[in-house]
């Protein structure tokens, strides 16, 4: 018999004393009970004991699905569970019992965002339902790798409809197949996105890991708004054949994760080149074994650039950025303050960026559309138009601006284009060069972004400021890790360094990580008024 009682059990125990489910969610497991909340290597480590079963680790995370995402505070970020997770469960704890283990994420359960398809009968509809019944019973090859390195595909993450690149006024984490993903941190915040199913699941323990996808911005911001690691690789680290594509020149998938030692390990079985994605070619040849450079003393000497956000800045956050640095320097980096670049010459990279960016989806989705089954109706970008066009229940929060402007586009070969497309890189790779340069550090750091915002359908969200355009543009790699929390809101700290630089940035992470252990669980609170301190103030009597 296992000693290790799984959160299944603990969950239906708390619930026979009497606890609603947002107060079971976030209390402690019971003695020799393992926490939702544990990383995929205290799994792993469970495992090897002989304590824990990946069996019983998948069905104690669709508990939690069914207590937490599907009824309680109702997080809405999972979207489909695939029908066959018990049995590959059960098939790798029978391969681990004969001896074979096929490394540290054997076993582990993975979402995948729902623009990835996977060979299980489940759709990849990208959140719309013009994709609803879109079951090609594929594997990307990044399933494939992860799979054959021995992880669990627990279902598929809810998102922003179409990676959000739909309008101009989407609600991060909203699709009209999943509804709102709900920040379990304070369930009338944003998730951001568009991974916002994904972090928020390995947030609120719904999954140990989870895969995202970037363009600009969609693997780090759902990452640092809902608390948890996030890699968004160089550009063609990673495979994007059989994801619902934007831009070849952006895309990527990445690892989101509750550890920066569990990024590595899921990035290791990740990245590689795919004959059938060009963009990948040089991957084999920068691969590197990201867990081996993860120690705690990894800061010691390491030169350390200091950006300052100008733009939509955060007091509270601010604050926390300071005790962040104090840290880094406490950890024996070296601090170099930097100045980044002017207003005019971001908002240059970010004008060619998003007109390059709807040649590039047009293009591209319409490659994507036409390989379908047959039984998705709408196979090209004018008819995905046409389709939310009839369609209410695609269209009660926004509409399709980008979508229009896309279809209006030019070809994918016209000389505009081309242009754009290599002034936004050009200016990108510059910018970000000219400041590792001039200061001689190895990488840059500053606020991932600000506290999550109130969700608002009616006056929209407020930004808080991002530094993830210039490494999306560039194709050069941003990490998040979590480093304090405003009232109980996540903030995380970007890291990021040039091309193929995974392993430093991975390294120098862990140390900070290990050095700070800034990431808490959530609460599921309705709103951040329910804080104590904030309660009583609103209602002294």
């Amino acid at each position: 018999m296992l000693r290790e009682l799984t959160f299944a059990a603990a969950l239906a125990a708390l619930a026979a004393a009497g606890l609603s489910a947002p107060a079971r969610a976030q209390a402690a497991p019971p003695a020799g009970a393992l926490s939702p909340f544990a990383t995929a290597s205290e799994q792993e480590a469970a495992m090897a004991a002989g304590t824990l079963t990946s069996e019983d680790l998948v069905k104690s995370y669709l508990a939690r699905i069914a207590e937490l995402d599907k009824a309680g505070p109702r997080l809405n970020a999972v979207i489909a569970l695939n029908p066959h997770a018990l049995a590959d469960a059960r098939r790798l704890d029978a391969e681990r019992k004969a001896g074979r283990v096929r490394g540290p994420l054997h076993g582990v359960p993975v979402l995948l965002k729902d623009n990835i398809e996977s060979a299980d009968g489940t759709a990849t509809t990208a959140g719309s339902l013009a994709l609803k019944d879109n079951v090609t019973n594929r594997d990307a090859p990044l399933v494939k790798r992860l799979t054959d390195a021995g992880a669990v595909i627990l279902g598929k993450a809810n998102l922003s409809e179409w990676a959000n690149f739909r309008s101009t006024h989407s609600i991060s984490g909203w699709t009209g197949i999943g509804g709102l993903v709900r920040n379990p941190y304070s369930l009338d915040r944003t998730a951001c996105g568009s991974s916002a199913g994904s972090g928020a699941a390995v947030a609120a323990g719904l999954v140990t890991l989870a895969v995202g996808t970037e363009t600009d911005g969609s693997v780090t911001c759902p990452a640092a708004a809902n608390g948890v690691v996030g890699l968004k690789p160089t550009v063609g680290l990673v495979s994007r054949t059989h994801v619902v594509p934007i831009s070849a020149e952006q895309d990527t998938p990445g690892p989101m994760t509750r550890s920066v030692h569990d990024a590595a390990a899921m990035l290791a079985a990740m990245a590689g080149s795919d004959a059938a994605d060009a963009g990948t070619k040089d991957a084999d040849a920068h691969k590197a074994d990201y867990l081996a450079g993860l120690k705690p003393d990894a800061l010691q000497g390491a030169r350390i650039g200091v950006l300052r956000m100008t733009v939509g800045r955060s007091p509270q956050t601010d604050a926390i950025y300071e005790d962040a640095l104090a840290a880094l320097r406490k950890a024996g980096a070296v601090l170099v303050e930097v100045k980044g670049p002017d207003d005019a010459a971001l908002g240059a990279v970010s004008a060619n960026e998003s007109e390059a960016l709807r040649v590039e989806f047009k293009a591209a989705l319409n490659a994507y559309l036409a390989g379908l089954p047959p039984k998705v109706t709408a196979r090209s970008l004018d008819a995905l138009i046409a389709f939310n066009n009839r369609e209410p229940r695609e269209t009660p929060l926004f509409a399709q601006e980008i979508f229009e402007a896309a279809a209006r586009a030019p070809a994918i070969t016209d000389p505009g284009y081309l242009a754009q497309r290599a002034n936004a890189g050009k200016l990108a790779r510059a910018a970000l060069d000219k400041m590792l340069q001039d200061a001689n550090v190895e990488i840059l750091v500053g606020p991932s972004t600000g506290p999550a915002t109130i969700v608002d359908p009616i006056n929209g969200s407020r930004s808080l400021g991002s530094y993830s355009t210039l490494p999306a543009v560039s194709g050069y790699p941003h990490l998040t890790v979590p480093m304090g929390n405003v009232s109980g809101l996540p903030v995380n700290l970007s890291l990021i360094g040039p091309a193929w630089s995974e392993a430093r940035l991975l390294a120098l992470g862990y140390a900070f990580e290990q050095a700070t252990h800034a990431r808490i669980n959530p609460q599921f609170l309705p709103n951040v008024g329910a804080r104590p301190e904030f309660a009583r103030a609103y209602d002294p009597r």
